[in-house]
């Protein structure tokens, strides 16, 4: 991991961006990280590719503090998706639900990830 990026969704939606931007695997930017998140707890890790992504921030929340704000798990997108269309093999046209372009900037796509998740919440399919 080099970067990690994060928003928070329930700000999102009531039309606040509020993000965080990791730019190293320090101790500082997760302690950083960890004081970000604190005022929202609990949180939820919420992903594209949590099997990728967790094992990261896990790894190095574990290290620094001896403890993960997220907890032992998280949660996929695409999962998500699939199971409000009742077709587990639905996984992809979540992506079009995306505001801010997918380019592999770890505060774009957690935002993109934001928008698709709360248009989700509101009903679009």
């Amino acid at each position: 991991m080099t970067e990690c990026g994060a928003v928070d969704v329930n700000a999102l939606r009531d039309g606040r961006v509020e993000t965080f931007h990791g730019v190293d695997c320090s101790e500082d930017t997760f302690r950083q990280f960890r004081d970000w998140l604190a005022p929202r707890m609990p949180v939820v890790f919420v992903s594209d590719n949590p099997a990728y992504d967790f094992q990261w921030i896990n790894f190095y929340f574990w290290r620094y503090f001896g403890q993960n704000p997220f907890g032992h798990s998280g949660r996929r997108i695409a999962d998500f998706y699939a199971g409000l269309m009742g077709d587990f093999r639905s996984t992809q046209k979540r992506k079009r639900l995306r505001r801010t372009k997918h380019d592999h900037h770890p505060v774009h796509d957690a935002l993109g990830n934001a928008e698709a998740l709360i248009r989700l919440f509101d009903g679009e399919r």
